[in-house]
C-alpha cells in the first residue's frame, strides 16, 4: 500500500477543504509562509506534536496523516466562541482552540463523522435545565434540517449566533427557549434562520 507523504496530504487536505496554508500558519500562531515553507521546502522538516494536532483537528482527521502517530482517539475541534442560551452572541466562529479527543466508538454510536463534530461552550440560562452555562456542547454540522419533531440546535437568527429548540412549524421555524422564565424567538421565517448543527452530546463539570 502506498502511504502518501505528509506534506502532500497536508497540501491535498487543505485545498479538499478550501482553507489556504497561511490560514492553517494564523491557526498554530506561526508566520503566514509557515505552513506553506514546511509543504514545499521541508521547513521545518516536521511539524512539531502540538502545530501537528491543532491542524489534524482543524482538518477532521487523523495525526498520522500527517505524520504523526496513530491514534485510536479522534480530535474533534472546540471554539471559544460561546453559543448562546440567552440574549445571543456574534455569529463569527473564529479558529479552534486545542482539539478534544473522543472515542471513535462514541462518535460512531452518536452517528457523528468526525469532519462534522465540533464543540462550542454555551453561554446563558434559557436552555436549563437541558443546557447550563459552561457546558460544552457537541455539535454534528452534517444535521441541519430540522423536522416537525425537531430538537436542539446550534443556529445563527439574524447574524446571531445562539442555542435553542428547534422544531419545523407552518411557513416556517418556532425557535424557543427550554428556561420558561427565559424569552423566546418564536415563530420566525426560515430564511432568517441558518443552521449550524444539531446538539447531540453535551460535557458538564459536577
Amino acid at each position: 500500500m502506498l502511504v502518501e507523504d505528509p506534506r502532500a496530504a497536508l497540501a491535498r487536505l487543505a485545498a479538499e477543504r478550501g482553507v489556504s496554508l497561511s490560514r492553517l500558519s494564523r491557526l498554530i500562531g506561526r508566520n503566514p509562509a509557515y505552513v506553506q515553507q514546511h509543504v514545499t521546502r521541508g521547513s521545518p522538516r516536521r511539524l512539531g506534536e502540538e502545530d501537528r494536532e491543532t491542524i489534524a483537528a482543524f482538518l477532521g482527521v487523523d495525526e498520522a496523516v500527517l505524520g504523526g502517530r496513530a491514534t485510536r482517539a479522534v480530535p474533534v475541534a472546540r471554539f471559544d466562541l460561546a453559543a448562546s442560551a440567552g440574549p445571543g452572541g456574534l455569529a463569527e466562529i473564529e479558529e479552534p482552540r486545542a482539539a478534544l479527543m473522543l472515542p471513535p466508538e462514541m462518535l460512531a454510536g452518536l452517528g457523528v463523522r468526525a469532519a462534522d463534530a465540533s464543540m462550542i461552550r454555551v453561554a446563558g440560562d434559557s436552555m436549563v435545565p437541558t443546557l447550563w452555562p459552561g457546558d460544552d456542547i457537541l455539535v454534528d454540522a452534517a444535521q441541519t434540517a430540522v423536522s416537525a419533531k425537531g430538537g436542539v440546535y446550534v443556529l445563527r437568527l439574524d447574524e446571531v449566533l445562539m442555542v435553542k429548540r428547534v422544531v419545523r412549524g407552518a411557513g416556517g421555524l418556532v425557535v424557543t427557549s427550554d428556561n420558561a422564565d427565559a424569552p423566546s424567538p418564536g415563530s420566525v421565517a426560515a430564511d432568517r434562520v441558518a443552521i449550524v448543527g444539531r446538539v447531540v452530546w453535551v460535557s458538564r463539570a459536577l
